[in-house]
């Protein structure tokens, strides 16, 4: 089992990162609510991760907090949630975000996650509600939610292309991304603060 990784960052692009171990490098899929506390290039970075091993692949898994990485292993409990799902939701939504919409049993804002159908988003709600508060570290109902770090931009041509490249990868379509994006690029943006608003404004917090 690998639990956690430090090293350095040697790549870092929405959904996914390297991190050099040592001389080894370690390819994990991550979140977006990670990847907007990512360091720069070049340092040291430390992830918690989940190892999944099935016939036709393994896959590594990293998170900024142990409380998304622990969200992640509950979430692929419930029925109909794979990895790729898992993901998704808690690129859609932090911590506190989710934990409202348990609390708040709210179907609407799940559905909007691209991938997450009105009987899964139920199920969700369901099961989570039940797991949830056993799990350690699980934030209070707050209506203030954290700014993330969005100073880190990745390499990209154009800021507005690198975001809705971001969305699009999230399984949103080509039009829906662009118009999310026009609606909150202002000059000087980076590429996260334009991928986090946007996402804003298509999933409500709650």
């Amino acid at each position: 089992m690998i639990a956690q990784i430090r090293g350095r960052l040697i790549e870092k692009m929405p959904g996914h990162v390297l991190v050099d171990c040592n001389g080894l490098g370690y390819e994990l899929d991550i979140p977006y609510t990670t990847f907007f506390h990512l360091p720069e290039s070049g340092q040291e970075v430390t992830l918690f991760t989940h190892f999944s091993v099935r016939e036709d692949a393994q896959n590594l898994y990293g998170f900024a907090a142990r409380l998304d990485r622990d969200l992640f292993r509950l979430l692929i409990k419930v029925n109909g949630v794979g990895p790729k799902m898992a993901l998704a939701i808690l690129s859609g939504l932090d911590s506190q975000q989710f934990v409202r919409c348990v609390d708040n049993r709210d179907v609407a804002s799940l559905v909007k996650i691209p991938g997450v159908g009105k009987k899964t988003a139920e199920r969700l709600l369901i099961e989570m509600g039940d797991r949830l508060g056993k799990l350690e570290g699980m934030p209070q109902i707050n209506a203030d939610v954290p700014t993330l770090n969005t100073a880190n931009q990745p390499d990209a041509h154009k800021p507005e292309d690198e975001a809705e490249a971001a969305l699009i990868s999230l399984g949103y379509k080509p039009q829906e991304a662009a118009k999310a994006v026009s609606r909150v690029a202002e000059a000087g943006m980076s590429s996260q603060e334009m991928i986090r608003l946007a996402l804003k404004n298509m999933i409500p917090a709650g």
